[in-house]
């Protein structure tokens, strides 16, 4: 059990659920589970009622019929709306592209196991490559928002990108691991601070028509393509 508090305004206690969790997946695949874990939001402590239940299982390997086994024992659980995810066989994930292994080990609580334990080492070029990806990813589709969807959910989930990006920025920049935007916002830079806080400023947004939408598209493709340059290999 990883005995982490929850948010206070959430009324789901996300670790008996996670302990009663962990218990119906050890019933059913018993000593082929490798790993189970919590990501996102209620990972950190951080969750809202509406917030998903990011797992992570990993077995031994992953067969169709685990997947069905998966799927009925889900749909057991208490608030199986919210739960989503990361099911996998352990060759599969320990194989993975390993730019993308940065952030999902920090950002993963364990309950079972440990991801030392799967995953290869993550070194600096891997941890460039990420915010380089990153930064493309977001690049294109900020352009893509401001021309053509012009979307503030859309806007919203780039800032939110932007954030888990920054993460990996400062880490590079300084060894210091830090996930919580509270701890990491005090550290950044001008430019980088703006960027962490656009999404609360997204959030407030009326609509697409405004100013304010364009500026924070530009913003952002401003910010991502000093990154994509910057960290170019």
């Amino acid at each position: 059990m990883n005995t982490a508090g929850s948010s206070g305004g959430d009324p789901l206690n996300i670790e008996s659920w996670m302990d009663l969790f962990l218990k119906e997946l050890q019933n059913v695949f018993k000593n082929r589970l490798v790993f189970v874990g919590l990501q996102g939001s209620r990972g950190r402590g951080e969750g809202r009622p509406d917030s998903d239940i990011d797992a992570v299982v990993v077995l031994d390997r992953l067969t169709p019929a685990d997947l069905d086994a998966y799927e009925g024992l889900l749909d057991r659980l208490p608030n199986r709306e919210l739960v989503c995810g990361f099911v996998s066989g352990r060759e599969e994930l320990a194989a993975w592209e390993r730019s993308e292994l940065f952030q999902f080990a920090r950002d993963t609580r364990p309950w079972l196991g440990s991801l030392d334990e799967i995953l290869p080492p993550v070194e600096r070029r891997d941890v460039q490559k990420a915010v380089h990806a990153g930064a493309c990813g977001i690049y294109h589709a900020a352009v893509h928002n401001r021309l053509h969807d012009r979307s503030l959910p859309m806007l919203g989930e780039l800032y939110k990108q932007a954030g888990f990006l920054l993460q990996a920025k400062h880490f590079l920049e300084t060894g210091e691991n830090l996930t919580r935007p509270r701890e990491l916002l005090p550290r950044l830079g001008e430019e980088d601070r703006t960027v962490l806080e656009g999404r609360e400023r997204a959030a407030a947004l009326s609509g697409p028509e405004t100013p304010e939408f364009r500026a924070l598209c530009e913003a952002l493709i401003s910010w991502s393509s000093r990154l994509i340059q910057e960290y170019a290999e």
